[in-house]
């Protein structure tokens, strides 16, 4: 059986009342969701709570569940709308540190020199930072697409917008990474 009819199979196993279809649910997206919401909010605790939010949000919907869209849209689009709800919040209004700050430096290539992590390292922090300052839905579409591998046609059922505009969004989205990554060397 195919990925994507699996999860509506378990989805609609869970509204006919199988529970351990919805654990599974659960264990399947619970991990992308986390990184996806993460890179959203730029907090790690508060991704969590988000995440369950969605599942309970779920669980919730079971009744009125119908597989009319792919079972990963409709789920983004239940975390997508969370994750904006909660950078709108007064406390979000101030740029989030990265995750990576407070962690563990990755462990070096071998092959690779110290000057060559050292620009490595400074890239992708310029690289998170820059994707902090782009704005909320156009962050929402590159992730979406780039990240996560969703198609235009889902991100655009996700975000509720046209197709068109998640082009446009993702088009601007990385114009804007690449001009502010160009600034910084």
């Amino acid at each position: 059986m195919h990925s994507l009819d699996e999860d509506v199979a378990l989805m609609l196993a869970f509204r006919s009342g199988d529970v351990a279809a919805f654990d599974q649910l659960f264990r399947r997206w619970s991990g992308p969701l986390l990184r996806y919401i993460d890179r959203m909010v730029r907090d790690l605790a508060t991704a969590e709570e988000l995440v369950q939010e969605v599942f309970i949000r779920v669980h919730r919907a079971r009744e009125r569940y119908s597989p009319d869209a792919r079972f990963s849209t409709w789920l983004y689009r239940i975390a997508t709308n969370l994750a904006l709800n909660e950078l709108r919040r007064p406390r979000h209004r101030s740029v989030h540190r990265s995750t990576d700050e407070d962690g563990a430096a990755p462990l070096p290539d071998r092959a690779a020199s110290t000057e060559d992590l050292v620009d490595a390292r400074r890239l992708g922090a310029a690289a998170e930072r820059a994707l902090l300052e782009l704005p909320e839905k156009q962050r929402a579409a590159l992730c979406l697409t780039a990240v996560e591998g969703l198609s235009y046609a889902e991100v655009a059922e996700a975000l509720e917008v046209t197709e068109k505009a998640v082009k446009s969004l993702v088009h601007r989205a990385r114009s804007s990474l690449a001009a502010r990554l160009r600034e910084e060397e």
